[in-house]
């Protein structure tokens, strides 16, 4: 696991020597790599690689990049895991490749290069990724992302006329610290990130910046004005064959083919060269990684968990239960308040971007703590996307189920009839009908009432504000669908239409990017077998009916995963409602939190910074801090964009002063 910096276009003006800006590239990103780093620049074709290495396969130096394929026609810089590389050293040896340096997997994917070329390499690759690869023939750069979106990768045009230059790289801090970094926030991007908490899709809180799509390769010519994008693979695609191509053997054996392919994802993502463990949480999909693991496994496989000691957020006894039933090496940590605020600070440096989901917090605490045993963890992400797991896709389908029958003209007075009316009277009302928060939950189910099908009603299920978001400074901001536009394909149930949605929004955009972010700052690598793009497939081969069962008024999701894990944990030890990994976020606001927002907060500097309506915000901070609501998400969304830009300023500004030092 590593990271990788580039660009391409050496400036013409007065400016720092090109290698000077590709080191000040990659020290910006040695967490990413702290082992090693390694340069390479073409001042002629005017085009300079960068890599800082986390060594976890191969650890010599013959794993070192930037690397060149034995013809010495590609140069690579590689962030990543083929899993697969020794099948595809095996087919390469048939093809006549013989002289290997070491057994790095970088060495692997450039020798397919020349045999096979870029796109049909990646094809026959298992992994996560991101490269960057120089074609010298071609003269020609080319950009890679794996199939879901694990690994990141960023790139745009910056500076004007003979400064411009088209970066790249795996965090955007690396591109800022390019000279010639001087772009604008996106207030559309803004708008959106309000709605989800998250940047969402290609797109990136700068103008002019973007994210490479997952499953997509970039290409970029000497001279062309703009990229071309490809896809080689499309979880849309990957849906639609397995609609058409649906899993035609018994209950049992499905159960039996998943656990065989899960299986060798999981025994190919144990393979390194330092220690290794899994994050477990003792929920279905962490404890079946860790079950397969250990059944692999000659020795107790090292397991973390994270404790809180609010119960309705402790999560630690359970996974202990499930540790010490599989026999692994177990370890917990009971974080305090005080412990994960302390981190709050560090988050805008982390993510780049406003980031907004607190899950942010447990994670970068579980990804430290591994991080004291081993250099790589596996996570059991993408359960939920894969196996219909999230309780939001029956709440989207019952509540739908209940509302249709209502004339839509009635509907629509009703939602508007809410919407008017206040929430405190309606909250008090609650409180003497023993319903906390009528009136909260009154005001989010309103835009649902208004919905015009499933899918309406599921996209206001999922944002943050109950209607119009109310504290951006310029209301009629863009803000349109902020989903990336899937294929409805005909013979899907709305159920699945929410699971494709996710896996191409959700997953990528937020679980994704909070996972890779947390460990890489600790420089841990995590992976994830459930994103093998096998299981991925396989998964979309089998009917609904088998991932969600409901029988006797009683639902069962991920039934067929859960088959899985009860051939290794008994289902006495797994069976409980679903948590999620959360923090106490609507306390901490009111309680040790409060200063610090405050200060973020402050009605001059956000009339000042002119992106929110100060006067909205302020009210939403009244009312929760009375209590009155509970605008926790809405807030904490406004305290990560102000914290981000505070070091978005700072680091702005640091980035000049480095520069005019090192002149």
């Amino acid at each position: 696991m590593c990271g990788l910096v580039g660009f391409l276009g050496f400036s013409r003006e007065d400016s720092l020597p090109p290698w000077q800006v590709l080191q000040a590239m990659t020290d910006a990103i040695v967490h990413r790599g702290p082992d090693s780093e390694g340069h390479w620049l073409d001042p002629a074709a005017q085009i300079a690689l960068g890599h800082r290495r986390l060594s976890i396969v191969d650890l010599s130096p013959a794993g070192a990049q930037p690397m060149h394929s034995p013809s010495g026609r590609y140069v690579i810089a590689f962030n990543g895991e083929i899993y697969n590389h020794q099948d595809l050293r095996e087919a390469l040896g048939i093809a006549g490749v013989s002289d290997w340096r070491g057994h790095s997997d970088t060495e692997t994917l450039i020798a397919g290069f020349d045999v096979w070329g870029i796109e049909e390499t990646v094809r026959r690759c298992i992994g996560m990724f991101a490269i960057a690869v120089w074609d010298r023939g071609q003269r020609r750069l080319t950009l890679v992302r794996d199939r879901m979106g694990e690994k990141p990768l960023y790139y745009g045009w910056i500076g004007n006329g003979g400064n411009r230059t088209f970066v790249f790289g795996s965090e955007i801090k690396a591109l800022q610290a390019h000279p010639a970094f001087d772009v604008k926030i996106d207030r559309a991007a803004l708008a959106r990130y309000m709605e989800r908490m998250v940047v969402q899709g290609c797109d990136t809180i700068f103008s002019g910046l973007r994210k490479v799509p997952p499953g997509a390769i970039i290409t970029l010519d000497e001279g062309a004005p703009e990229p071309r994008e490809t896809l080689y693979w499309s979880i849309n695609e990957a849906a639609e064959n397995g609609l058409n191509n649906r899993f035609t053997g018994s209950q049992d054996e499905a159960v039996a083919e998943l656990e065989s392919i899960l299986s060798d994802a999981v025994a190919q993502q144990m393979v390194a060269d330092v220690p290794l463990g899994a994050f477990l949480s003792g929920g279905v999909d962490s404890s079946t990684i860790a079950a397969l693991m250990q059944a692999q496994s000659a020795t107790q496989v090292r397991t973390f968990a994270i404790g809180f000691r609010e119960k309705e957020y402790n999560e630690a006894p359970h996974a202990k239960a499930v540790a010490e039933h599989l026999g692994t090496e177990h370890t917990e940590f009971y974080v305090d308040g005080k412990q994960a605020r302390d981190l709050i600070p560090n988050l805008p440096e982390i993510y780049d971007e406003p980031f907004a989901d607190s899950s942010a917090l447990p994670t970068l605490l579980v990804s430290q703590m591994a991080r004291q045993q081993v250099s790589v963890a596996l996570s059991g992400d993408a359960g939920d996307e894969l196996f219909c797991g999230y309780r939001r896709y029956t709440d989207a389908r019952d509540f739908w189920r209940k509302v249709q029958a209502i004339p839509k003209p009635l509907r629509k007075i009703s939602a508007e009839t809410i919407q008017a009316l206040p929430v405190g009277p309606l909250n008090a009302l609650g409180r003497v009908a023993g319903i906390a928060l009528l009136g909260d939950k009154l005001k989010k189910g309103a835009p649902l009432l208004a919905s015009t099908n499933q899918g309406d009603l599921y996209r206001h299920l999922l944002r943050a504000w109950p209607g119009k978001n109310p504290v951006l400074a310029r209301p009629n901001e863009d803000q349109a669908d902020w989903t990336r536009q899937e294929k409805i394909v005909p013979g899907f149930a709305p159920m699945e239409r929410f699971m494709l949605s996710d896996m191409a929004n959700y997953l990528t955009d937020d679980i994704l990017t909070k996972v890779d972010r947390a460990s890489m700052a600790v420089s841990l690598e995590t992976r994830v077998p459930l994103l093998d793009h096998r299981v991925v497939e396989f998964a979309w081969r089998l009917p609904l009916g088998w991932k969600l069962r409901e029988e006797n008024e009683q639902i069962t999701a991920k039934w067929v995963l859960r088959q899985v894990l009860y051939k290794h944990v008994p289902p006495e030890i797994i069976n409980r409602p679903k948590m999620g990994f959360a923090v106490p976020l609507a306390d901490w606001l009111r309680g040790d939190l409060r200063d610090w927002a405050e200060d973020l907060l402050d009605e001059r500097r956000l009339r000042a910074d002119g992106f929110f309506d100060a006067r909205q915000i302020r009210q939403l901070w009244s009312q929760h801090l009375s209590g009155q609501r509970n605008w926790q998400a809405q807030l904490w969304a406004v305290l990560m964009f102000q914290a981000w830009q505070n070091r978005w300023n700072t680091g702005q500004n640091e980035t000049v002063r480095t520069m005019m030092m090192a002149r």
